[in-house]
């Protein structure tokens, strides 16, 4: 007996429509395939050299507004 069988693929496909809806579905399709390779490149260890500028978390500068005040004497 094999382990899977082409009924067992058309029940998952079903259910993941009814889940989530036909709609979402590319969205995570897309998601998955995105942290696959991200994942993939982590563990190879040449993230960097493959990131675009774009792709790169940004840096926030902290204002004087943000700086932290001393406590209020109590």
């Amino acid at each position: 007996m094999e382990f899977f069988q082409p009924w067992h693929i058309i029940i998952v496909v079903v259910l993941a429509i009814v889940i989530f809806g036909a709609k979402r579905l590319p969205e995570l399709g897309k998601g998955l395939g995105e942290g696959w390779k991200g994942f993939k490149e982590g563990l190879s260890g040449n993230a960097d050299a493959s990131a675009k500028p774009g792709d790169t978390a940004h840096t926030v500068t902290p204002t004087a507004k943000d700086e932290l005040k001393p406590p209020p004497a109590a």
